[in-house]
């Protein structure tokens, strides 16, 4: 069986803005990692009274690593002219779970459809250039449940595998839940699941 892809790109922290001008239009541009689509809203909100002057606040996100979700505005440009072209960048770095803002300050020179296209798309390069991308793990999760007795070779397994404990129960029975590699998962499931009195579940 293929082991499946379990390492994605994203950045750690937000990236400095950079700033982009093209005749007297001014773009202000920056990387935002975010969890979910509720991160969106605050970042952009707090963008428009930073740049109270600004015309527009246009972005594109992209939220998952296998199922991947995106959205691109154009925040009342013309259609297709400022989200997509900064959506076409997240592809270009493959990167996920970023958000992209780019706000436009008008200079009275307007750039037209083909000239805005460039102009989202060369901020959106630049603020990816500045952010720092790293490499993160898609982890699953496996829930342990065992008696005292083999205590011992669970311990020894998770410890040999180099398996992070997120949370235990040790009472009359116990229960662990540990992190694995999404590629290891199926291996490792495999591991508890042949112990004699180890009942193994992947978490959801």
């Amino acid at each position: 069986m293929e082991k499946k892809e379990d390492v994605y790109r994203t950045v750690s922290k937000p990236s400095p803005e950079i700033l982009y001008k093209d005749r007297k239009s001014k773009f202000y541009a920056a990387v935002h990692p975010i969890a979910s689509e509720d991160d969106v809203k605050p970042i952009v909100e707090e963008l428009r009274k930073k740049h109270h002057t600004a015309n527009h606040v246009c972005y594109a996100w992209q939220l998952g690593t296998e199922k991947k979700t995106y959205r691109a505005n154009d925040d009342g440009e013309p259609n297709n002219s400022a989200g997509m072209p900064i959506y076409g960048q997240i592809q270009a770095f493959d990167v996920t779970n970023v958000l992209i803002t780019v706000t436009r300050i008008f200079g009275g020179t307007k750039l037209g459809v083909g000239g805005l296209i460039q102009a989202y798309k060369t901020a959106a390069q630049m603020a990816l250039e500045s952010a720092k991308i790293v490499k993160r793990t898609v982890k699953a999760e496996l829930r342990l449940q065992f008696g005292y007795p083999v205590m011992d070779i669970v311990m020894r397994t998770i410890k040999q595998k180099d398996l992070n404990i997120v949370s235990q129960k040790m009472e009359l029975d116990c229960e662990l839940t540990v992190s694995v590699r999404l590629s290891e998962l199926e291996e490792t499931f495999q591991l508890f699941d042949e112990m004699h009195g180890v009942d193994v579940t992947i978490r959801e």
